[in-house]
């Protein structure tokens, strides 16, 4: 059992940056970050595999990075130029499993989730 805690969130004007954090417990294979908002479908918004292949959602292409740290078994995203719409509740995900590029903005192969952190952006 694999247990994930994020950090970094907070509250920014329309244009600031966060850098969200995810730390594992253990070794995981793929992970990737999804947000909630209200009223709105769990979205992915960024993975990565082994490998280091990353994926973004269309939304955050060129204002979002996703990196890991391997020896720290812990997955940040740096967020830039930030929009009131991305305003959500961050939750990073891991697998075990290797997951194509396909899937990893996928929520169905992921077997652990974080507790979530919340980005507030205003204008």
């Amino acid at each position: 059992q694999v247990q994930l805690q994020e950090s970094g969130g907070g509250s920014v004007q329309s244009g600031g940056s966060l850098k969200l954090s995810c730390a594992a417990s253990g070794d995981t294979r793929c992970m990737g970050w999804f947000r909630w908002a209200p009223g709105k479908e769990r979205e992915g918004v960024a993975g990565r595999n082994p490998v280091g292949s990353t994926v973004y959602a269309d939304s955050v292409k060129g204002r979002f990075t996703v990196s890991r740290d391997n020896t720290k078994f812990t997955l940040y995203l740096q967020m830039d130029s930030l929009k009131p719409e991305d305003t959500a509740m961050y939750y990073c995900a891991a697998t075990v499993a290797r997951l194509p590029r396909l899937l990893l903005l996928s929520d169905k192969p992921y077997d652990y989730w974080g507790q979530g952190t919340q980005v507030t952006v205003s204008s």
